[in-house]
C-alpha cells in the first residue's frame, strides 16, 4: 500500500500493556490496525470492522472499547490493554484464561481475545455475577462456534478463581 502526500505519517505513542510504544502511522489508522500492523500485537482480532462482533475489543483505561471503531491517535493519552497484556505467563494464567481452558469455552478461538478482555473488565466491576448477569455481560461479543453455554460457565468460573486468589468467599 502506497502512502500519499495527502495522508502524512504521524508519530503515534500509546501506552500498551504497560509499555510506551511509538510507531508512525496515518492519522486515520484504526487502533485495531495500529496494534496489529504497526505494533505487531496480533491478539486483537478484526472480524466485522463495524464494532458489532466484539473480536477487536481491547481495554482503554480499563473499559472495553472496540478497536475497529477508534483511531489510534485518540488512544494517545490512554492506557490500552490487549489480550497479550492479560495473563501473559503460560505457567500462571489469568483467571479468565484459566476458566476458558477449564470450561472448554473456546473452539476456533477467533472471538476469544475479545471475550477475555470484555470479561476481565466486567469482573473488575462485578466480582460475583449470576448466570443471567454473565450472559448479559458477554452479549456484545459474537461467537459462531460455541453456543455460549461454556463461555457463561467460564465467566462464573473466572469469578470464582478471582475470589480464590483474593481470599474472599
Amino acid at each position: 500500500m502506497s502512502q500519499s502526500a495527502a495522508d502524512p505519517l504521524l508519530d503515534i505513542t500509546v501506552r500498551v500493556n504497560g509499555v510506551r510504544r511509538t510507531a508512525a502511522a496515518p492519522a486515520r489508522r484504526l487502533l485495531s490496525d495500529f496494534l496489529r500492523h504497526d505494533l505487531g500485537l496480533t491478539g486483537t482480532h478484526v472480524g466485522c470492522e463495524h464494532g458489532v462482533c466484539g473480536a477487536c475489543t481491547v481495554l482503554v483505561d480499563g473499559e472495553p472499547a472496540r478497536a475497529c471503531l477508534m483511531f489510534a491517535v485518540t488512544a494517545q493519552a490512554h492506557d490500552v490493554t490487549t489480550v497479550e497484556g492479560i495473563g501473559h505467563d503460560p505457567a500462571d494464567l489469568d483467571p479468565v484464561q484459566q476458566a476458558f481452558v477449564e470450561c472448554h469455552a473456546l473452539q476456533c478461538g477467533f472471538c476469544t481475545p475479545g471475550f477475555v478482555t470484555t470479561i476481565s473488565a466486567y469482573l473488575d466491576e462485578h466480582p460475583d455475577p449470576s448466570a443471567d448477569e454473565a450472559r448479559e455481560a458477554i452479549s456484545g461479543n459474537l461467537c459462531r462456534c460455541t453456543g455460549y453455554q461454556n463461555i457463561v460457565a467460564a465467566v462464573l468460573r473466572a469469578a470464582e478463581l478471582r475470589r480464590e486468589r483474593e481470599g474472599t468467599p
